[in-house]
């Protein structure tokens, strides 16, 4: 099978909240919307991203998915300067929910939540602390 597109479909009683939370924050464009959906397109330099909300209460929705509690996902977005992406969501009044923070394995990141509940991980590669990954080499 050859996919024509990949993508999360994120159960959410907020979808609007979520749905600005991202065209705000992330700059993401609106490729479909209705009541009950909206797809969206975030830009990268290795291309898009789809990224999709719908409601736990509509009769199209596959089996199976509840509405999402927070837990057990992240969404890693990747940016040449953390710093100064931090400043931007905080003015623009973003929840952080991890501060800025220089990790030794080689990342600066901090951590936002949108109103789905999604853990989004702000990342910046850094050069990682002298030593670090000697130890899990094999």
């Amino acid at each position: 099978m050859k996919a024509l597109d990949v993508y999360p479909l994120i159960t959410t009683p907020s979808l609007r909240e979520t749905r600005d939370f991202y065209v705000r924050h992330f700059s993401a464009t609106i490729l479909f919307e209705a009541s009950w959906v909206v797809v969206l397109s975030l830009e990268g330099a290795n291309g898009g991203f789809t990224l999709a909300f719908m409601t736990p209460d509509h009769p199209s929705r596959p089996p199976g998915p509840e509405a999402f509690d927070g837990k057990g996902m992240i969404l890693t977005v990747q940016t040449a300067d953390c710093a100064a992406a931090l400043r931007a969501l905080e003015a623009a009044g973003a929840p952080i929910d991890y501060p800025l923070t220089a990790e030794p394995w080689g990342q600066r990141r901090f951590m936002t939540r949108d109103p789905a509940g999604v853990l989004i991980d702000v990342v910046e590669q850094i050069a990682p602390a002298e030593g670090f990954w000697e130890r899990y080499a094999a």
